[in-house]
This record gives structure tokens, C-alpha cells and sequence, in this order.
């Protein structure tokens, strides 16, 4: 998807493939799913939409440095990279950056890469800045530091535009976040985001009872509600997509996330008053207007 962060369009699923709490938990929808796409396509989207952060770098930071590395950002966006933007300034930053980390050993090698990680962080190529997060965790291993690598990586990959990168970089964010897991079998994030992972991967059951697991250990925890009401109308199973929205928004009132879905499984299970009642509630938590276009065109069609 090319859309900006802040912006809101029509689709949700819309790459070719299968694949915050800040302000909120979750970033505003990105559209209606579509019942005939792939669940691994949908776990990407829907991983893309749990998060904050968007945009996916087409670096070959994900790879062994030794085979081709990570490369500087470039002025601004292309099809393969549509979120990445950095300037003038940002660009020689990073660069001196670079030469400073080639030359450097030891600790300060180790800061240094702490350093490339958050600017690649800043200008949203997210597998360069999960690459440098994870030399620091080879020096330095522990569950933070296996989770800030994991989450670069699951960011790029939610983000993907082709389904080779995804599987690789959903790959690498299963294998960090399997680090996390061991160090605290009770992290629920990285849990919740392995869950999603695994849904792009040769068993996405598996996925689908980790995302549950976290359930039955926090029923109120918002990405796995979520998740799991997006995979429930994704494989038109409506009512159940009901539930899983409702409870999210009874967690929390004002995640306009779920209350968006909530219309959108309402309507798609038959309830059309009561869709309508979620979706004058969508437009009450929210003035942005991609969001108030879309919430009117569901809206118009229940008419």
C-alpha cells in the first residue's frame, strides 16, 4: 500500500502477497477486507495495521551484511520503497554514519550501530534498522534488545511488496521474536506479533492458536482481539468477527480501529442498524477524513 500513515484508503488488502500503543493501540484502518484474499495476505495487512509505524525499505538489511548490506536512503519514495523519505540532511547523516560504523570496533562500534538503527528507524526502512538492532543483540543478547531487532523486522515485513520479502523478512521477525520468547515466554507483544508472522508461513494454524494463547492468558488484550476478528471476516465467519469487535471495544471505547470493524462485521453479519450505529460512533472518535469518507461510503451502502 502506498498510502501515507496518516491517510486512509478504500482497501486493506492490496499487495500481491501473503501478508500502537502511542497515541492508540492501533493505527486507523486502512479499509474493508476483502473475503477472497489469502490468510497470509491478510496476516501482513493486518499486521500493518496493528502497528504504528509504516513503510517497508527495500535495503538488503535483512540479509548477511557480507552480501550486500544495508544501503544509505535514498530522497524519496518509489514503488518498492513507497514510505521512505529522508532528506538532504538525513542522507548525509546516515552516511557519515556508516563510515563512522566500518571503522569503528568494539563498543563503540556497538553504539554506533545503535545510532544507524534509530535513524533508519527515522526515515522508515525498517529491515536496515532491524539489522543494526540485531548486531547489537548478538553482542549483547537479552529480551529487550532480541524484541527492538524482532520489531524492526515485523514492521518491514508487514509492509512487504513482494511476497518474497515478505517471506524473508517475516522470517527473520519469527526467529527474533522465538529469541524474545525464550528470554520471557510471557511477553504477549512479541507473542501477539510471532502470531501474525506465522500466518504468512506454511502453518498459519499455528498462528492463528498462538493468537489465542495470548488471549487466554490477557482477554483484553487489544492486538490479539484485533487480529482475530480481522482473520474472522476475512474467512466470513461474521458473527464470530462480531464478538471479537465488540470485546475489543468494550476494552477499550475509543480504539476507532475496532470500532470501524465492529460496523464492518455488523453489516456483513446483516445487522445494518446496528452497523450503522457503530459507524456514527467511528465518525464521533475521529475527524480525520480519510476515515469519515470511508466510514460514509460503508454508510451509503447500507442504505
Amino acid at each position: 500500500m502506498a498510502a501515507r500513515r496518516s491517510s486512509f484508503v478504500p482497501q486493506l488488502l492490496v499487495l500481491v502477497l501473503a501478508a500502537g500503543l502511542v497515541a492508540y493501540l492501533f493505527l486507523l484502518p486502512k479499509g474493508v477486507v476483502k473475503p477472497k484474499e489469502g490468510k497470509g495476505e491478510l496476516a501482513q495487512d493486518a499486521a500493518r495495521t496493528a502497528n504504528r509505524d509504516g513503510g517497508g525499505p527495500a535495503t538488503a538489511g535483512s540479509k548477511a551484511e557480507a552480501s550486500s548490506g544495508p544501503v544509505p536512503a535514498s530522497g524519496g519514495a518509489t514503488a518498492q520503497q513507497p514510505h521512505t523519505q529522508a532528506s538532504a540532511e538525513q542522507r548525509k547523516e546516515l552516511n557519515a554514519l556508516l563510515a563512522r560504523y566500518r571503522a569503528a570496533e568494539g563498543a563503540g562500534r556497538l553504539s554506533l550501530a545503535t545510532d544507524l538503527a534509530k535513524q533508519y528507524q527515522q526515515v522508515q526502512r525498517f529491515d536496515s534498522a532491524g539489522y543494526y538492532y540485531e548486531q547489537v543483540a548478538q553482542a549483547r543478547p537479552g529480551e529487550q534488545a532480541w524484541k527492538r531487532a524482532a520489531d524492526q523486522y515485523f514492521e518491514a515485513y508487514s509492509f512487504a511488496a513482494t511476497e518474497e520479502r515478505a517471506k524473508m523478512l517475516g522470517g527473520k521477525a519469527q526467529g527474533l521474536y522465538e529469541k524474545v520468547l525464550n528470554e520471557n515466554p510471557q511477553n504477549l507483544d512479541a507473542k501477539t506479533n510471532l502470531g501474525m508472522a506465522l500466518m504468512a508461513g506454511p502453518n498459519p494454524v499455528a498462528g492463528i492458536t498462538m493468537l489465542r494463547e495470548v488471549l487466554a492468558t490477557d482477554p483484553r488484550n487489544e492486538k490479539a482481539l484485533y487480529n482475530l476478528g480481522i482473520l474472522a471476516l476475512q474467512s466470513n465467519q461474521a458473527d464470530k468477527a462480531v464478538d471479537r469487535f465488540q470485546e475489543l471495544v468494550r476494552v477499550n471505547p475509543k480504539n476507532v480501529t475496532g470500532q470501524f470493524y465492529l460496523g464492518v462485521a455488523l453489516a456483513q453479519d446483516g445487522q445494518k442498524e446496528k452497523a450503522k450505529q457503530a459507524f456514527q460512533k467511528t465518525k464521533s472518535l475521529s475527524s480525520d477524513p480519510g476515515l469519515l469518507t470511508s466510514v460514509n461510503e460503508e454508510l451509503q451502502k447500507l442504505q
